[in-house]
């Protein structure tokens, strides 16, 4: 069989936050796959990068203080740590904000341009009144005009996966000051989708793609593709579009034209011919591992735009569901919203990789990640049959063979049935069917612990002249030991070559699997793996609700010295009389109470305050006061606050409550107050 040529990408994390358990789900499994068809012997080169543009960048930059540039240099580093603390080998990880991508990006759009791919088209596009500005996509929330799910971004649904237009959105919104939008005239540059329709539908036919994505994408069809909008109007953080002043290139252009960037790159390093797995008629093969919210990207424009600048489209594109935590979605205040950093300070990475792979297979389904059933599986399988059987084994080649093993396999018949499974658990690897490998593998696994459950070597070594008997018993057992190695390698890298150092068999091959394993001395064998116990994950948990915490506060300004202080007294900080005398507080009488519509969390209040006349206020306690609570109360009211305009209307100042962790309450006057009197 000829070595196949393969260039195989992850979907590019965002450089606005933090790695998750969630995101592990992808780069776990497209790891697996490489690590495979690198043991197979094929060229398989794996590369990403940190997606580095867009709106985000800049609110999560101004958020912390920090120019873009600082935010994703920080966030590069750090996606990369917590990567490598997972194994994860990446061969070249990038950045979209390279040199590289800018060329190609540029390159490609202008290909297009000249072909006749690209129109232009002045549109009315959303404009913050008050920051007078053009919002670009993620600077607009709302409702989503197909399932109606609230506050969604301006370019996609994260609900149903819908793409539109920020003006589709149903009762829009500013996510800079929350006014509402108004809409303004603005020319775009647009990619000219619907003329690729035949193209895509033939690609779909032949490209290696689940079937239930090839009929999720036939609804795109149905629905009738629309031409794209690549560009978007100043100020965005990204690449400017040649020969357009003020006009930048979407993310979603130039982020899929990463994963060429960040291989040219690897491939200037390892002087490896980067045209040679660009050009359309060639024989190496391309991937992509997705999560399926962005198949639409990955399946229609993408493959459009390749095709469209002569460019090879992709082999096959691979997708996975999403990660449940206890049967749930990842929940921050319950501390399973994990951070791969936070799961790293506790526990090995083998485990995750292993219980992941152990759910992993073809199909485009959600996975759990039940804590419970983790640590029992891991305890189970790795430690109790898998390195088990080494440390059974071991200890009496080390007391009663001087270390070594025995010159040939007394009985093969265990090797062979180990040796004859290679074939199947490799086919279960290449169509990422990990599940059906684990199982195949723990099957052998306890196949060999019978094996030295029936043969009891540690009876026969009690006995005289039995020494040379219990090696070949241990040689036996090792021997299968060594198989398991070769066929969990790709998930347990590390393991693999702790392994290898201790048999002193060099790097281990898929082919290994059927050489016997005899007449060699070992190394001194040193416990593999510790089980997990349960504090911790009590403590991985805990920790997280405490990276929440954190979270909250990122570019809230503290002096740290009287926070210090306020938390060891248990004091609040201290403000200047002057200060205080600046707040314009008054009591206030509640005419009118009513829930807004389209909002789970406020109320809406028109409040008496006395000379003051009347004012609307509203307030986010929907959650602990019903609106009939209220209705004719006193309430304690700040007059002086910045009138803020708000989606459903001008909020003009402020309704005072007291909290403690658990409630809220509405500070309310006594009888004896009227509306409009100064609290001093």
């Amino acid at each position: 069989m000829s070595k196949r040529r393969i260039f195989v990408t992850s979907a590019l994390p965002y450089a606005n936050g933090a790695i998750h358990l969630g995101h592990m789900v992808e780069y776990i499994q497209t790891d697996i796959w490489v690590r495979f068809q690198q043991m197979r012997g094929n060229e398989c080169h794996y590369v990403c990068a940190d997606d580095s543009h867009g709106t985000p960048i800049m609110i999560r930059a101004e958020k912390e203080g920090i120019t873009p540039q600082e935010l994703i240099d920080k966030t590069k580093k750090e996606h990369q740590r917590d990567f490598q603390g997972f194994l994860v080998n990446h061969h070249k990880y990038h950045s979209t904000h390279s040199a590289e991508n800018k060329e190609l990006t540029s390159d490609i759009y202008l290909k297009l341009k000249s072909s006749g791919f690209i129109k232009e088209e002045t549109i009315s596009q959303s404009f913050d009144p008050e920051k007078q500005m053009f919002l670009p996509d993620r600077f607009v929330k709302g409702e989503c005009p197909k399932c109606h799910a609230k506050d969604q971004y301006g370019d996609n649904c994260e609900n149903c996966g819908t793409t539109y237009s920020p003006t589709d959105l149903i009762n829009p919104y500013s996510v800079l000051t929350g006014a509402t939008p108004i809409k303004k005239e603005s020319l775009h540059y647009f990619f000219d989708l619907p003329k690729f329709e035949t193209e895509l539908k033939n690609w779909l036919k032949s490209a290696n793609i689940q079937d239930t994505m090839r009929n999720k994408l036939q609804e795109w069809f149905i629905a009738g593709l629309q031409a794209w909008d690549i560009s978007r109007d100043a100020p965005y953080w990204g690449f400017e579009i040649p020969e357009a002043e003020n006009k930048y290139f979407y993310v979603w252009l130039d982020a899929p034209i990463g994963y060429f960037a960040a291989f040219k790159n690897l491939c200037v390093e390892r002087n490896i011919d980067f045209e040679e797995f660009i050009k359309p008629d060639t024989q190496t093969e391309l991937y992509h591992f997705i999560g399926k919210d962005i198949a639409y990207f990955h399946m229609l424009f993408w493959p459009a735009v390749l095709k469209g600048a002569n460019i090879r489209q992709p082999t096959g594109v691979f997708c996975h569901g999403f990660l449940t935590v206890n049967g749930e979605k990842m929940s921050k205040s319950r501390g399973t919203f994990i951070k791969a950093e936070t799961y790293l300070k506790h526990l090995r990475p083998e485990y995750l990789r292993y219980y992941f792979a152990s759910k992993l297979s073809a199909k485009v389904e959600d996975i759990d990640l039940n804590l419970e059933d983790f640590r029992q599986k891991v305890n189970s399988d790795l430690v109790g049959k898998l390195v088990n059987l080494a440390s059974r084994c071991a200890p009496f080649l080390t007391r009663l063979a001087g270390n070594k093993l025995s010159s040939e396999l007394s009985d093969r018949s265990l090797f062979d049935l180990f040796a004859e499974k290679s074939e199947i658990i490799a086919d279960y690897y290449e169509k990422r069917e990990y599940s059906f490998a684990i199982k195949e593998i723990m099957n052998l696994a306890d196949k060999a612990n019978e094996y030295i459950d029936a043969e009891k070597p540690w009876v026969l070594a009690k006995e005289e002249n039995k020494a040379e008997e219990v090696q070949k018993i241990a040689t036996i057992g090792l021997n299968a030991f060594r198989q398991l190695i070769i066929y969990l390698k790709p998930i347990l890298p590390q393991i693999a070559k702790d392994s290898e150092e201790y048999l002193k068999c060099g790097e281990l091959s898929w082919e290994d699997v059927k050489k016997p394993f005899i007449d060699k001395e070992l190394g001194i064998f040193k416990a593999l793996l510790q089980r997990v116990e349960e504090k911790q994950i009590a403590a991985i948990i805990s920790d997280s609700k405490e990276d929440l915490s954190k979270e909250n506060n990122i570019g809230k300004k503290t002096d740290k010295k009287k926070t210090a202080d306020s938390v060891e007294n248990n004091t609040p900080s201290e403000i200047a009389i002057d200060d205080f005398a600046k707040l314009d507080i008054r009591i206030a009488e509640v005419l009118e109470c009513e829930k807004v519509e389209g909002s789970d969390k406020l109320l809406k209040f028109k409040l008496n305050v006395g000379e003051l006349g009347e004012k609307q206020v509203f307030s986010g306690i929907a959650k602990y006061h019903q609106p009939e609570e209220l209705l004719g109360k006193l309430v304690v009211y700040l007059a002086n606050l910045k009138p803020r305009k708000m989606r459903f209307g001008i909020s003009e100042g402020m309704i005072l409550s007291a909290s403690n962790e658990e409630n809220l309450q509405v500070l309310l006057a006594s009888g004896r107050a009227k509306a409009g009197m100064r609290i001093s």
